[in-house]
């Protein structure tokens, strides 16, 4: 709807004016943002507004006004606005077609990305009880170069991992050469990236908008069958040099 894109419009005044910014497709308020609030509707818009055009008045230093300087950056904006749409449209998207997964469905999609990046799977759990690991990988065929990657798989897209389970994971990483890999559909919680960043023991987490970067960005190194477990088509837009 165009009231959407002219509202994402707004947003580029309000990151320029510092009460806004965006982390992982998320709109974060800053302390200057709250501050802001208390001008009201209107003067929240102009200081914003200002705020812009001083940003882009330093951008632009010695280039010339032109009479249609206005409306071409407006139509420039406008378009940023709808790409940022479109791709936040086609993450939903792709949530949505990876929620209709059952749990073994997307071990599988997570064993096959492996494979993509060049590791050996050899064992992928079964149906049951997989004692902590969903997944184990290795860099040859033998499993004689190190690491060995034991992976914890939780297909839950509405859910937050804690760090309970971050710490069952490390606790079973029982080798020198053992590293940790946690795949989520869902997000991980303050506590759990916390831990996972100070463990003494490599542990890497990957959520849901991580998963979709690595699949996009080996997906040509999948094969047919494994693209087709969550099938992409890709679209180019002109960019520029900003």
């Amino acid at each position: 709807m165009r009231w959407e894109t002219i509202l994402r419009f707004y947003t580029i005044d309000c990151i320029k004016a510092g009460f806004l910014r965006k982390q992982k497709g998320k709109w974060i308020l800053t302390e200057e943002g709250e501050k802001a609030i208390e001008l009201g509707p209107v003067d929240l818009l102009e200081f914003a507004s200002k705020k812009y055009k001083e940003w882009d008045a330093k951008r632009k230093k010695t280039e010339k006004e032109k009479k249609d300087d206005t409306e071409l950056e407006d139509d420039q904006q406008l378009i940023k606005a709808k790409i940022d749409e479109l791709e936040e449209e086609a993450l939903e998207g792709l949530r949505s077609y990876l929620k209709e997964k059952n749990p073994y469905e997307f071990q599988d999609m997570v064993a096959a990305l492996l494979r993509a990046m060049k590791y050996h799977t050899p064992f992928i759990s079964p149906r049951g009880k997989d004692g902590g690991v969903d997944v184990i990988a290795y860099r040859d065929p033998l499993g004689v170069k190190s690491p060995r990657i034991k992976v914890q798989v939780k297909h839950r897209p509405n859910d937050t991992v804690s760090v309970k389970e971050i710490r069952s994971l490390i606790g079973i990483l029982n080798k020198d050469n053992d590293i940790g890999l946690f795949v989520t559909s869902g997000k991980f919680s303050s506590d759990a990236e916390n831990l996972s960043r100070d463990s003494h023991v490599h542990i890497k987490l990957i959520d849901f908008e991580d998963f979709i970067s690595f699949w996009k960005e080996f997906y040509d190194e999948l094969t047919d069958e494994e693209k087709n477990m969550l099938p992409l088509k890709s679209i180019s837009f002109l960019g520029s040099n900003e």
